[in-house]
């Protein structure tokens, strides 16, 4: 039986994954500061809680899209070997993966609007754990398909039973 041991994965992922972060972000932050600013706007009696709420909630938005991104891609890490896909990722709390390639069941790619639009793409690959998939984002689109490729072939070559 192999070990595998837990060790940091040797690839990092796209610099760009930073501003597709600062980019998802600031678009969460958009409707979060919408409400109380629309309130302030047109309720003037909702002005002395809602001015103060605004503040805090643009202020902790535009300091979690400085610091977060910056963080998140010091941390990500990927890795494909012939016998297992390592995954490190997180920004506060971390979280290192290893899916043995012998218990992979599905390999996909996946590109959202905004990863489209910045060049990226993220590879997701499905296993029999309870902890879901290992999701690897921020890869460059022809970096994913190539991951995905290999995962496929390797894992036609594996014995297993994939469960």
């Amino acid at each position: 039986m192999m070990t595998m041991k837990l060790r940091p994965p040797r690839h990092r992922i796209q610099r760009r994954a930073i501003g597709w972060w600062v980019t998802r972000g600031l678009c969460l932050l958009l409707p979060l500061a919408g409400v109380p600013a629309l309130l302030f706007g047109f309720w003037e009696a909702s002005r002395p809680w809602t001015g103060p709420l605004l503040v805090v909630i643009l202020v902790l938005g535009l300091l979690h899209a400085a610091v977060v991104p910056g963080w998140r891609y010091a941390v990500h890490r990927w890795e494909v070997t012939e016998e297992a896909v390592y995954a490190s990722s997180g920004w506060f709390v971390r979280q290192w993966r290893i899916a043995p390639i012998s218990r992979i069941q599905t390999v996909d790619t996946t590109r959202g609007p905004l990863e489209q639009l910045m060049g990226l793409a993220t590879l997701v690959v499905t296993t029999a754990s309870s902890s879901g998939a290992v999701s690897i984002h921020g890869l460059t689109p022809e970096d994913a398909a190539e991951a995905a490729d290999r995962l496929t072939e390797l894992t036609r070559r594996t014995p297993g039973d994939a469960t």
